[in-house]
């Protein structure tokens, strides 16, 4: 399905994919998330392209983006090149959500242990789990996000495509940039 996004350009968006294909890119999913999981047991070994990324950020955004760990700028980073290298087009609003995606992540330090354990459960299992600690942070990220941005001055759509980058129903750039954040 093709859907256009706000800045007119033309993108992909993956919905009602066959079984193999669903079975194939959650596969890719959990591949990309240990992959993840390896690289984030230090800090000191995340080597985000800061100076890359605060270009596509307003002040606010840059500051909420500076407050995030090393590791989720990594991350962030690897999603955001990933997204233009498929969609060059994408709307400033897409390229600066999927530069501050995990944002609300930043609002508790994550030790070693509970970053390996916290990242093995899905976010649809840790939403139904009690919402304390680090598991009540996985599951609360993205509205947490969205709210540390719209207080830090971020664009509006900005925020709202972080509040829905796991339940992207009915918003085509926020499926997009799970989908995305899903591979990296």
């Amino acid at each position: 399905m093709r859907a256009r996004s706000a800045a007119g350009g033309t993108m992909t968006v993956m919905l009602r994919l066959s079984l193999p294909d669903r079975l194939r890119r959650k596969l890719g999913g959990y591949v990309g998330k240990v992959r993840r999981l390896s690289r984030s047991l230090r800090a000191d070994a995340a080597h985000p392209d800061d100076r890359w990324a605060e270009q596509f950020l307003n002040p606010g955004e840059r500051l909420v983006y500076r407050s995030m760990d090393p590791r989720d700028r990594e991350h962030a980073c690897r999603v955001t090149r990933h997204l233009l290298g498929d969609h060059p087009l994408a709307s400033p609003e897409l390229i600066a959500a999927s530069l501050l995606h995990d944002c609300g992540k930043s609002v508790r330090p994550y030790h070693v242990a509970e970053r390996v354990l916290v990242g093995l459960i899905p976010h649809r299992l840790s939403i139904l789990l009690p919402p304390a600690g680090a598991l009540g942070i996985r599951a609360a990220h993205p509205e947490l996000g969205a709210e540390l941005l719209a207080y830090a001055g971020a664009r509006p759509r900005v925020a709202q495509l972080v509040a829905r980058h796991h339940a992207s129903v009915g918003d085509p750039e926020a499926a997009l940039l799970h989908h995305y954040d899903e591979l990296e």
